[in-house]
């Protein structure tokens, strides 16, 4: 299929506007991700509807905590990343073309397919994730559309690499996303992830202003990106730049794929973590990939009780009433709050 949001070049090269690498691809090439081809001067997209898979999940895994909680999503993904994460959890899939001489597999299906499927399932949202959604973005507008129409929400789980042209197209049908703030200094993006830092806020401020609800994720690795003063950094720049009611979740990291030479994160840097988000102004920090007594627990900023009890992605108990807590009567910040 052909791609959405490319420019033709000169000489049969394509400029990808989809991401901020905004690769210029020269005639039977592909871009950074390994899923966009430029085919005699036309940019076509490898994945649309190949799923390498579809899962139903409940949204706490995405982890969205403060949308639609304790609702499933019905989880798609292609194969296919437009970063290069050293510690990537889903490499397999998310690295096959790079990997594998530019391999791409995966089950056809339709955007009519996929609705079907959340409806039978009943789902309260699909969820773009697994990989990352911008590379698919094509399959995930169609998708998202179609759903949109049907009263059933949309998901991104994302690195917020996407582009403002890409954020202003898919924001009529996308309703939350949790964006991945891996570090808070430009060398970890270099370096790493091979990327940069300044377009995922950008994109993170773009998303808040266009009304699409966020929550924020940071993987922990030691020695790389658990500094505390760059965490400072990081939770002052999420209460300036969308607000104190946007949730936190800091996650352990384990050894994996290429960067295997750091220790899994320690309890003690994710409990530094959370206690800096407090401190900086956040309402709601979360400790995930760890068991955690109340790292997982929605609590009311005010009071202090707890509003919503989970464990793993399961809810144990919510008392809150028409999104507010019932002790203190403070508004919860969220979606779907007031349907439990």
């Amino acid at each position: 299929m052909e791609a959405y949001l490319y420019e033709p070049l000169k000489d049969k090269k394509v400029k990808c506007n989809l991401c901020s690498h905004r690769c210029i691809i020269k005639d039977g090439e592909r871009g950074i991700c390994g899923v966009r081809e430029n085919r005699s001067g036309v940019l076509e997209s490898l994945v649309y509807g190949r799923l390498i898979a579809k899962h139903i999940d409940p949204i706490e895994k995405k982890p969205l905590f403060h949308f639609l909680p304790g609702s499933i999503s019905y989880s798609i993904a292609t194969v296919g990343c437009n970063f290069k994460c050293l510690f990537c959890q889903n490499a397999d899939i998310s690295q096959m073309a790079s990997n594998h001489n530019g391999m791409i597999i995966g089950d056809y299906c339709s955007p009519e397919d996929v609705v079907d499927a959340a409806e039978k399932g009943n789902c309260k949202s699909i969820a773009y994730t697994y990989t990352e959604p911008t590379v698919f973005f094509e399959f995930a507008f169609d998708t998202a559309k179609l759903a949109h129409a049907k009263g059933i929400k949309n998901v991104f789980v994302t690195n917020g690499y996407m582009t403002s042209e890409a954020v202003h197209m898919i924001s009529p049908y996308l309703d939350a996303a949790n964006v991945d703030l891996k570090a808070f200094n430009k060398r970890f993006y270099k370096e790493v992830v091979k990327a940069r830092l300044e377009p995922v806020k950008e994109t993170l401020k773009l998303m808040k202003s266009l009304g699409i609800f966020v929550e924020v994720t940071t993987l922990l690795i030691p020695g790389l990106n658990d500094d505390k003063k760059e965490l400072e950094k990081l939770a002052l720049f999420l209460v300036k730049s969308l607000g104190s009611g946007t949730p936190w979740h800091v996650s352990a990291f384990y050894p994996t794929y290429r960067l295997t030479d750091r220790p899994p994160t320690p309890v003690e840097s994710l409990v530094m973590a959370r206690e800096i988000g407090i401190k900086a102004g956040l309402k709601y920090v979360y400790i995930g990939n760890v068991p955690s007594e109340n790292g997982e627990n929605t609590f009311c900023y005010k009071c202090g009780k707890i509003l919503i009890n989970r464990l793993g992605f399961s809810i144990i108990k919510n008392v809150l009433k028409n999104s507010r807590c019932p002790y203190c009567g403070s508004q919860i910040d969220g979606i779907g709050l007031e349907n439990l």
